[in-house]
């Protein structure tokens, strides 16, 4: 499984990710958790950018992440006793005493998962860790086969002062694998502290999955019963859609 961030990654993933991501996918989550009467895990937990929100509106959360660089930036906005609830701890084979009424793994973390026995593992063990009934939401997105193809070349998605008197930048190139269904990504960032100059390169593969592929992976692990829908708001798929937001029950 790939997805352990570096320092810088994670030293700027909410300033970046406040502007590049909307606060959609983050509602959907948020209103899940809010119906769920239970214990809940959150699966690449990174910097708590749900997973705060859920603390504070009272949720009984718990939130694992395979990164270290991640799991030193969340747990500094958490108190002594609610860092307790955040472990270093990957989707494949993580192991809690108790089991969840839901578990999420939000913003891509699935497609991190780049093997079909790391993908089935991933799904099966979230199963064993489900009370009966209990559900297992992810998303992954629908390919853009012309963006796909075409790819990012060098595409700056983010571009400002992190701190007064200091910016940061990053820049993004993509290379398709189409036969092995990957998305080869090189995120560049280039800061400056002060009168020092860095740059770093950070490579991940992500995984892209089509829709009768899901369904097979889903119907070949312990899960029988699931949706997968097209976007945030649970509307059916169609030609127009943009995310597989997938739900399985126990």
């Amino acid at each position: 499984m790939t997805g352990e961030y570096p320092e810088y990654f994670a030293r700027f993933y909410d300033l970046i990710y406040h502007q590049v991501r909307d606060g959609v996918d983050n509602n959907f989550y948020l209103r899940k958790i809010k119906l769920t009467k239970g214990r809940i895990l959150e699966v690449g937990v990174g910097t708590g950018r749900l997973y705060t929100d859920a603390l504070k509106n009272g949720a009984d959360i718990y939130g694992i992440d395979i990164s270290p660089a991640m799991i030193e930036v969340i747990t500094k906005k958490l108190s002594p006793e609610q860092k307790k609830r955040i472990s270093l701890q990957n989707i494949i084979d993580f192991k809690f005493s108790n089991k969840f009424n839901l578990i999420v793994a939000p913003f891509r973390v699935f497609m991190h998962l780049i093997s079909k026995a790391d993908q089935m593992a991933a799904l099966n063990n979230v199963y064993d860790h489900l009370v009966k009934g209990g559900v297992f939401i992810f998303d992954v997105f629908v390919p853009d086969l012309k963006l796909l193809l075409s790819g990012f070349d060098d595409f700056s998605d983010f571009d400002g002062e992190y701190e007064p008197g200091n910016r940061v930048k990053r820049t993004i190139t993509t290379k398709p694998d189409l036969i092995n269904q990957i998305i080869n990504i090189t995120f560049r960032f280039d800061w400056n502290d002060k009168e020092s100059f860095f740059n770093r390169e950070w490579k991940s593969p992500l995984r892209y999955f089509f829709r009768f592929e899901l369904e097979h992976l889903i119907e070949n692990s312990k899960f029988n019963k699931y949706r997968i829908f097209g976007d945030f708001n649970e509307n059916e798929l169609d030609q127009e859609s943009k995310e597989f937001v997938i739900s399985c029950q126990k």
